[in-house]
């Protein structure tokens, strides 16, 4: 089952709707999210916690009630990345967001790290929380943290949604060499020379229709991370090809995917169509590779959707 649907966000309009088994309606996206009043309504509402996976303390947060929700950051980003469009997921769901091993302070083991013991880690989580089942939403490089766990546990995964997503992505020549030299540099991404001038040639078109408090969010979510701990993750993803166990993975997927992203593109897409065999995609308009910043209330809708449907098939809904 393969579909691709363009989904327009233009004044989060009523235009379109998904041609798949998962969604029925057309989405409504009438509510626009204000970051000041979800920061706030997350100082009050969300829980924080850490559980050490045995490899390094794991933050995470949890906000909602309902069907369990596991968000996996991407190469750059971190749980409170995802604040947006958790705020109106937590509504229905109970969204638990985690942090990747940084080695700042977490006791975590950088070098030698593998993909395996990142999936290890979601699953440790996902066992210290009890959850005997939950979905996932994999953003980017978080894309093959959840095709590793969905191939390992199907029963336990029963949907996931992947969010720019990639079972291979090339490196350039330049950035191995780049990724290869940063693994031993000191501080944070704020350090890195030009990197807002870098950003903005990259994301800041998609956010044309925000606030500026959502762009400079954007901004201090990516700087967060120590310089040290992206470049290794650029180094997993350079040895990461999960294409030939996509056939495997059984569960439902929906691909959500921005018309500009210019971070992954649609060659990684297809390569998740061709191999994933219940896989089907989204694509929103005006959109780039960071739509929990850009467009949350789409984003928040298509999950909602998608994961909604089972909920209902399972009478829990």
């Amino acid at each position: 089952m393969s579909n691709d649907v363009r989904h327009p966000q233009a004044a989060f309009s009523n235009q379109a709707s998904l041609r798949s088994d998962a969604v029925t309606s057309k989405p409504t996206c009438a509510t626009r999210l204000v970051l000041s009043e979800i920061l706030s309504r997350f100082e009050g509402e969300a829980i924080r916690h850490s559980c050490n996976t045995g490899r390094y303390r794991c933050p995470y947060f949890v906000w909602g009630e309902g069907p369990q929700l596991i968000f996996i950051p991407g190469l750059c980003d971190d749980a409170l990345s995802f604040v947006m469009p958790i705020a109106r997921l937590s509504e229905r769901f109970r969204c638990i967001a985690y942090g990747l091993p940084t080695g700042a302070g977490d006791g975590a083991r950088l070098a030698g790290c593998r993909h395996g013991a990142l999936v290890d880690d979601l699953i440790t989580l996902a066992n210290h929380l009890q959850l005997k089942q939950a979905y996932l939403f994999g953003s980017s490089f978080g894309s093959t943290i959840v095709l590793e766990a969905l191939r390992r546990h199907p029963k336990r995964f029963p949907r996931a949604v992947l969010q720019g997503g990639f079972a291979r992505r090339h490196l350039a020549p330049v950035e191995k060499l780049l990724a290869g030299f940063a693994r031993y540099w000191p501080g944070t991404m704020a350090r890195v020379p030009m990197r807002e001038r870098l950003l903005k040639l990259s994301h800041e078109k998609p956010f044309a229709g925000r606030e500026p408090e959502a762009w400079n969010f954007f901004l201090e979510r990516f700087s967060t991370p120590p310089i040290a701990a992206v470049a290794r993750r650029a180094l997993i993803v350079k040895d990461v090809d999960l294409r030939p166990i996509l056939k495997e993975i059984t569960q439902p997927v929906l691909l959500i995917c921005g018309d500009h992203d210019a971070v992954v593109g649609r060659r990684c897409e297809e390569e998740l169509l061709r191999g994933l065999p219940r896989a089907l995609r989204a694509e929103i308009e005006n959109c780039g590779h960071m739509p929990q910043f850009t467009h949350p209330e789409v984003l928040a809708e298509l999950v909602e959707r998608f994961l909604g449907r089972h909920e209902a098939d399972c009478g829990l809904s």
